[in-house]
Protein backbone atom coordinates (compact mmCIF):
# COMPACT_ATOMS: atom_id res chain seq x y z
CA UNK A 1 0.00 0.00 0.00
CA UNK A 2 1.08 3.51 -1.20
CA UNK A 3 1.99 6.07 2.02
CA UNK A 4 -0.47 8.81 2.21
CA UNK A 5 0.43 12.34 1.53
CA UNK A 6 1.34 14.55 4.17
CA UNK A 7 -1.69 15.48 5.93
CA UNK A 8 -4.15 13.29 4.33
CA UNK A 9 -6.58 11.51 6.45
CA UNK A 10 -6.50 8.26 6.66
CA UNK A 11 -9.77 5.92 7.15
CA UNK A 12 -10.88 3.05 9.37
CA UNK A 13 -13.82 1.18 8.23
CA UNK A 14 -15.93 0.21 11.07
CA UNK A 15 -19.33 -2.09 11.06
CA UNK A 16 -21.91 -1.32 13.74
CA UNK A 17 -25.37 -2.06 15.00
CA UNK A 18 -28.34 0.51 13.94
CA UNK A 19 -28.74 1.09 17.79
CA UNK A 20 -24.99 2.80 18.23
CA UNK A 21 -25.80 4.68 14.98
CA UNK A 22 -29.71 5.64 15.82
CA UNK A 23 -28.93 6.81 19.73
CA UNK A 24 -27.02 9.19 18.19
CA UNK A 25 -23.92 7.96 20.18
CA UNK A 26 -21.28 7.96 17.13
CA UNK A 27 -21.95 11.70 16.53
CA UNK A 28 -20.37 11.84 19.94
CA UNK A 29 -17.65 9.15 20.64
CA UNK A 30 -16.45 9.30 16.82
CA UNK A 31 -15.15 13.11 16.51
CA UNK A 32 -13.08 13.51 19.18
CA UNK A 33 -11.03 10.03 17.93
CA UNK A 34 -11.16 11.41 14.04
CA UNK A 35 -9.41 14.50 15.72
CA UNK A 36 -7.12 12.80 17.70
CA UNK A 37 -5.26 10.29 15.43
CA UNK A 38 -6.10 12.71 11.93
CA UNK A 39 -8.78 9.64 10.33
CA UNK A 40 -12.16 9.14 9.52
CA UNK A 41 -13.97 6.50 10.44
CA UNK A 42 -16.66 5.10 7.39
CA UNK A 43 -19.51 3.27 9.17
CA UNK A 44 -21.40 0.60 8.06
CA UNK A 45 -24.58 0.87 10.51
CA UNK A 46 -26.47 -2.84 9.57
CA UNK A 47 -27.40 -5.53 12.60
CA UNK A 48 -25.04 -7.35 14.42
CA UNK A 49 -24.80 -10.17 12.40
CA UNK A 50 -24.54 -8.52 8.58
CA UNK A 51 -21.81 -6.21 10.79
CA UNK A 52 -20.06 -9.43 11.33
CA UNK A 53 -20.10 -11.10 7.91
CA UNK A 54 -18.16 -7.99 7.10
CA UNK A 55 -15.78 -8.76 8.92
CA UNK A 56 -15.55 -11.97 8.11
CA UNK A 57 -15.13 -11.03 4.03
CA UNK A 58 -12.79 -8.33 5.49
CA UNK A 59 -14.80 -5.27 4.09
CA UNK A 60 -14.27 -3.57 7.38
CA UNK A 61 -11.16 -3.33 9.95
CA UNK A 62 -13.54 -3.35 13.26
CA UNK A 63 -17.22 -4.56 14.36
CA UNK A 64 -18.74 -2.35 16.88
CA UNK A 65 -21.61 -5.12 17.87
CA UNK A 66 -24.23 -6.82 20.55
CA UNK A 67 -24.99 -10.46 20.22
CA UNK A 68 -22.16 -12.34 22.58
CA UNK A 69 -23.13 -15.92 20.90
CA UNK A 70 -22.29 -14.51 17.33
CA UNK A 71 -19.37 -12.71 18.40
CA UNK A 72 -17.44 -15.40 20.35
CA UNK A 73 -18.22 -17.64 16.99
CA UNK A 74 -16.72 -14.59 15.07
CA UNK A 75 -13.76 -14.91 17.54
CA UNK A 76 -13.16 -18.54 17.56
CA UNK A 77 -13.17 -18.97 13.87
CA UNK A 78 -10.30 -17.19 13.29
CA UNK A 79 -11.92 -13.70 11.76
CA UNK A 80 -11.36 -11.36 14.70
CA UNK A 81 -8.91 -10.96 17.29
CA UNK A 82 -8.68 -8.99 20.47
CA UNK A 83 -12.75 -8.70 21.54
CA UNK A 84 -13.13 -5.84 24.15
CA UNK A 85 -16.39 -5.35 26.40
CA UNK A 86 -17.71 -1.65 25.75
CA UNK A 87 -20.72 -0.79 27.28
CA UNK A 88 -24.29 -1.75 28.10
CA UNK A 89 -28.01 -1.30 28.38
CA UNK A 90 -30.71 -3.87 28.37
CA UNK A 91 -34.14 -4.61 25.92
CA UNK A 92 -36.88 -3.66 26.62
CA UNK A 93 -40.90 -4.62 25.39
CA UNK A 94 -42.98 -2.31 24.05
CA UNK A 95 -46.29 -2.03 23.18
CA UNK A 96 -49.25 0.57 22.97
CA UNK A 97 -49.96 1.66 26.84
CA UNK A 98 -53.60 -0.04 26.07
CA UNK A 99 -51.81 -3.06 26.38
CA UNK A 100 -54.06 -5.35 24.58
CA UNK A 101 -52.10 -8.39 25.17
CA UNK A 102 -51.74 -7.87 28.89
CA UNK A 103 -48.12 -7.90 28.91
CA UNK A 104 -47.73 -5.71 31.70
CA UNK A 105 -48.93 -8.64 33.71
CA UNK A 106 -46.43 -10.83 32.52
CA UNK A 107 -44.21 -12.33 35.70
CA UNK A 108 -41.36 -12.96 33.02
CA UNK A 109 -40.45 -11.58 29.57
CA UNK A 110 -41.29 -15.47 27.75
CA UNK A 111 -44.60 -15.23 29.51
CA UNK A 112 -44.95 -11.61 27.99
CA UNK A 113 -44.23 -12.87 24.37
CA UNK A 114 -46.51 -16.22 25.06
CA UNK A 115 -49.61 -13.85 26.12
CA UNK A 116 -48.77 -11.62 22.63
CA UNK A 117 -48.54 -14.76 21.19
CA UNK A 118 -52.05 -16.25 22.67
CA UNK A 119 -54.02 -12.45 21.62
CA UNK A 120 -52.29 -12.76 18.08
CA UNK A 121 -51.46 -8.92 18.47
CA UNK A 122 -48.85 -7.48 16.21
CA UNK A 123 -45.71 -7.98 16.84
CA UNK A 124 -42.99 -6.45 14.47
CA UNK A 125 -39.67 -8.18 14.48
CA UNK A 126 -36.55 -6.45 13.18
CA UNK A 127 -36.13 -10.09 11.29
CA UNK A 128 -32.32 -9.11 10.26
CA UNK A 129 -29.85 -11.45 12.29
CA UNK A 130 -29.30 -8.37 14.40
CA UNK A 131 -28.18 -8.59 18.00
CA UNK A 132 -32.09 -7.43 18.84
CA UNK A 133 -33.24 -9.63 16.92
CA UNK A 134 -31.05 -12.60 17.81
CA UNK A 135 -32.64 -11.71 21.53
CA UNK A 136 -35.71 -11.60 20.75
CA UNK A 137 -35.52 -14.91 19.06
CA UNK A 138 -34.00 -16.39 22.59
CA UNK A 139 -37.26 -15.20 24.48
CA UNK A 140 -39.86 -17.01 22.26
CA UNK A 141 -37.56 -20.16 22.67
CA UNK A 142 -37.48 -19.57 26.06
CA UNK A 143 -40.96 -19.28 25.99
CA UNK A 144 -41.33 -22.08 23.45
CA UNK A 145 -43.15 -20.88 21.21
CA UNK A 146 -42.09 -20.93 17.39
CA UNK A 147 -43.63 -17.39 16.11
CA UNK A 148 -45.66 -17.75 12.85
CA UNK A 149 -49.18 -16.37 11.38
CA UNK A 150 -50.31 -12.40 10.17
CA UNK A 151 -49.47 -11.37 13.56
CA UNK A 152 -45.84 -11.76 13.33
CA UNK A 153 -44.31 -9.48 11.42
CA UNK A 154 -40.43 -9.77 10.26
CA UNK A 155 -39.60 -6.55 9.10
CA UNK A 156 -35.97 -6.92 7.81
CA UNK A 157 -35.79 -3.12 9.42
CA UNK A 158 -33.36 -1.48 11.53
CA UNK A 159 -34.76 -0.13 15.22
CA UNK A 160 -36.08 3.19 14.53
CA UNK A 161 -37.93 2.12 11.84
CA UNK A 162 -39.32 -1.05 13.52
CA UNK A 163 -40.30 1.38 16.01
CA UNK A 164 -42.20 3.58 13.91
CA UNK A 165 -43.84 0.40 12.44
CA UNK A 166 -45.09 -0.96 15.73
CA UNK A 167 -46.39 2.63 16.59
CA UNK A 168 -48.66 2.53 13.56
CA UNK A 169 -49.74 -1.04 14.19
CA UNK A 170 -50.65 -0.55 17.91
CA UNK A 171 -48.39 -3.43 18.42
CA UNK A 172 -45.53 -4.58 20.49
CA UNK A 173 -41.77 -4.79 19.79
CA UNK A 174 -38.12 -5.22 21.21
CA UNK A 175 -35.76 -2.61 21.02
CA UNK A 176 -32.80 -2.18 22.73
CA UNK A 177 -33.00 1.00 25.22
CA UNK A 178 -30.75 3.72 24.09
CA UNK A 179 -32.78 3.65 20.83
CA UNK A 180 -36.18 3.39 22.71
CA UNK A 181 -35.34 6.63 24.83
CA UNK A 182 -33.95 8.40 21.61
CA UNK A 183 -37.18 7.90 19.77
CA UNK A 184 -39.48 8.78 22.05
CA UNK A 185 -40.83 11.88 20.93
CA UNK A 186 -41.61 9.84 17.93
CA UNK A 187 -43.68 7.10 19.23
CA UNK A 188 -46.36 6.84 22.10
CA UNK A 189 -45.62 3.63 22.85
CA UNK A 190 -44.40 2.77 26.79
CA UNK A 191 -42.15 0.15 28.41
CA UNK A 192 -44.44 -3.07 29.76
CA UNK A 193 -41.42 -5.21 30.51
CA UNK A 194 -37.68 -4.44 31.85
CA UNK A 195 -35.43 -6.03 34.37
CA UNK A 196 -35.45 -9.53 33.47
CA UNK A 197 -31.72 -10.88 33.78
CA UNK A 198 -31.94 -12.24 29.66
CA UNK A 199 -32.82 -8.71 28.46
CA UNK A 200 -28.97 -7.38 29.42
CA UNK A 201 -27.63 -6.18 26.59
CA UNK A 202 -23.75 -5.84 26.35
CA UNK A 203 -21.74 -4.39 23.39
CA UNK A 204 -18.35 -5.75 22.09
CA UNK A 205 -16.01 -4.06 20.14
CA UNK A 206 -13.49 -6.83 17.99
CA UNK A 207 -10.18 -5.72 14.99
CA UNK A 208 -10.82 -7.95 12.36
CA UNK A 209 -7.86 -10.49 12.18
CA UNK A 210 -5.22 -9.11 9.71
CA UNK A 211 -3.86 -13.00 9.41
CA UNK A 212 -7.43 -13.33 7.48
CA UNK A 213 -7.15 -9.83 4.89
CA UNK A 214 -3.54 -8.74 5.28
CA UNK A 215 -4.45 -5.45 3.79
CA UNK A 216 -6.88 -4.60 7.17
CA UNK A 217 -5.68 -1.49 9.22
CA UNK A 218 -5.31 -3.40 12.33
CA UNK A 219 -3.18 -0.93 13.79
CA UNK A 220 -5.48 1.93 13.52
CA UNK A 221 -8.21 -0.55 14.90
CA UNK A 222 -6.48 -1.11 17.63
CA UNK A 223 -5.99 2.42 18.36
CA UNK A 224 -9.74 3.12 18.26
CA UNK A 225 -10.71 0.02 20.28
CA UNK A 226 -8.43 1.30 23.03
CA UNK A 227 -10.04 4.59 22.55
CA UNK A 228 -13.61 3.43 23.34
CA UNK A 229 -12.30 1.25 26.02
CA UNK A 230 -9.65 3.52 27.84
CA UNK A 231 -11.20 6.65 29.52
CA UNK A 232 -12.21 9.37 27.04
CA UNK A 233 -14.20 6.93 25.38
CA UNK A 234 -15.62 5.51 28.10
CA UNK A 235 -16.37 8.65 30.07
CA UNK A 236 -17.72 9.82 26.29
CA UNK A 237 -19.90 6.74 26.74
CA UNK A 238 -21.27 7.62 30.12
CA UNK A 239 -21.82 11.16 29.98
CA UNK A 240 -23.93 10.57 26.56
CA UNK A 241 -27.88 11.21 27.58
CA UNK A 242 -31.10 12.24 25.67
CA UNK A 243 -33.37 14.67 27.63
CA UNK A 244 -31.03 13.72 30.79
CA UNK A 245 -31.29 10.51 30.40
CA UNK A 246 -27.73 7.93 30.11
CA UNK A 247 -28.36 5.49 26.89
CA UNK A 248 -25.64 3.38 27.42
CA UNK A 249 -23.49 2.28 30.62
CA UNK A 250 -19.96 1.54 31.14
CA UNK A 251 -19.13 -1.11 33.49
CA UNK A 252 -19.32 -0.23 37.39
CA UNK A 253 -22.30 2.05 36.30
CA UNK A 254 -25.88 1.80 35.81
CA UNK A 255 -27.84 -1.51 35.68
CA UNK A 256 -27.77 -4.70 37.18
CA UNK A 257 -25.79 -7.18 35.03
Amino acid sequence: MTALPAGAEERLRMSTTTSTENSGLLSVLLPPFEKKFNCKVDVVAVGTGKSLKLGEAGDVDVVFVHARSLEDKFVANGFGVNRRDVMYNDFVLLGPHEDPAGVGKAKTAPDAFRAISAKGSPFISRGDESGTHQKEKEVWASGGIVPRGAWYIEAGQGMGEVITMATEKRGYTLSDRGTYIAFRKKTDLVVLRQGDKNLWNPYGIIAVNPKKHAYVKFDLAMKFIDFVTGPEGQSLIAGFKVGGEPLFFVHGKGVEH
